[in-house]
């Protein structure tokens, strides 16, 4: 395994509303292109294999920082966004939460055909990634989401998950075929979830006596179960706190954000005249594109992109979030043209980011940012799913 990642994702009821998910559908969108016309198919599916990266994902589109809804809501945004310019594209998602799950074999096949892939052979891999995560690994969770991403060059991940409701939680598995060698023996890149106790797994490399003598049944703590897994903790509240923050890296984003001369200069980098608000959000969705794997430790950090929809750490500020999505926007459509001025500008904002933070070291004040950006939120079209509920009617009183 190359990567693992091991976490608490709390299970959140509601539903993302339609103004965030269409939302999240052109975001989503943007930011693949942006990764595959830098980096390529196989570097993207290598980064949603990464659960750090896929939760900073998440809270970077304005979903709930830390809850098993990035799971389904990002998958889905991406699948509305992308599957009809999949030829376009080269990649493809199948599957989804429920009954789309079910679909997937049919939507493999489909796919394969169309580029003379092996199709029974993707069916069969989807088939085995989530009987093994279903039943070889017995650890009380029942699989609701299944998501096979396949590309033109057949590679693949899979990410499905499967809930405890008694425990309240759900957990996460990750797969990519670059790392699978052996699908009885430790084939997943990660499993994230809650710590639950002892469990089975009959795939784990510990466990080939017991695949061999199909008598005994090897059951080991998690720590030794999972011994290459880090662990990425996410907390049961659901506010964002201070401890869930790097406060040094999101001291530098606010820096080029709001200090005169390193706004003009990154300004000056994206080829836009951008406010404060706006550029904040883009050195995050810069990093999202273009950041190492060591700087997704934190994905709360991401969150001070654009909010979340259940007020935490603010509500979505709407303005800033189309803004984003047009200037992402603009700059694709220009690279089409042959000039990738804007586009690369978010490479060197990223970078521009990264020195501030290096060789200035600010330290972000985070009740201010909090305080600050639910001050400023009416002003930006600031929206939460609590906005959306119907406020009681009032009893007129009758006069007679």
């Amino acid at each position: 395994m190359k990567r693992s990642g091991f976490a608490d994702l709390p299970l959140h009821g509601g539903h993302v509303p339609a103004w965030l998910a269409g939302r999240m559908t052109k975001l989503g969108t943007a930011i693949v292109e942006n990764i595959l016309l830098h980096y390529g198919r196989s570097e993207l599916l290598t980064r949603l294999s990464d659960p750090y990266w896929f939760q900073a994902l998440g809270c970077v589109m304005g979903m709930d920082w830390h809850s098993s809804g990035i799971t389904t809501s990002v998958m889905g945004a991406l699948k509305r966004g992308l599957n009809h310019r999949g030829h376009e594209l080269g990649l493809y998602i199948c599957g989804g939460r429920g009954k789309h799950s079910r679909k997937t074999p049919d939507e493999l096949r489909s796919f394969a055909a169309n580029l003379h892939l092996e199709g029974e052979s993707l069916v069969r891999t989807s088939r085995l990634t989530a009987r093994i995560d279903n039943n070889a690994v017995a650890d009380g969770f029942q699989l609701y989401l299944h998501n096979f991403i396949v590309s033109t060059g057949g590679e693949w991940v899979v990410i499905q998950q499967g809930m405890n409701g008694d425990a309240g939680i759900a957990r996460r598995y990750h797969w990519h075929s670059a790392t699978v060698r052996d699908f009885t023996s430790a084939p997943h890149t990660a499993i994230v979830g809650a710590h639950q106790g002892v469990i089975m797994n009959l795939v784990d490399a510990d466990a080939k006596p017991a695949q061999d003598a199909l008598l005994a049944i090897v059951r080991e703590h998690p720590e030794a179960t999972l011994r290459e897994i880090q662990k990425l903790e996410m907390p049961a509240h659901h506010d964002v706190r201070v401890e869930n923050v790097d406060l040094k890296r999101l001291g530098a984003v606010l820096a080029v954000a709001y200090e005169r001369e390193f706004r003009d200069f990154a300004s000056l980098l994206l080829l836009e005249k951008l406010g404060p608000r706006t550029l904040q959000s883009l050195a995050l969705i810069a990093e999202v594109v273009h950041g190492a794997p060591s700087r997704f430790s934190d994905p709360a950090r991401f969150s001070f992109a654009l909010g979340g929809k259940d007020r935490h750490p603010f509500p979505v500020p709407l303005k800033t979030y189309d803004e984003s999505i047009a200037v992402l926007r603009r700059g694709l459509d220009q690279a089409k043209l042959g000039d990738i001025d804007k586009i690369e500008g978010f490479k060197r904002l990223d970078r521009f980011v990264r020195a501030i933070e290096e060789h200035c070291q600010p330290i972000a004040d985070f009740p201010a940012i909090v305080a600050h950006e639910h001050a400023i939120s009416a002003s930006l079209d600031g929206r939460s799913v609590f906005d959306d509920r119907k406020k009681p009617r009032q009893k007129q009183m009758s006069l007679f």
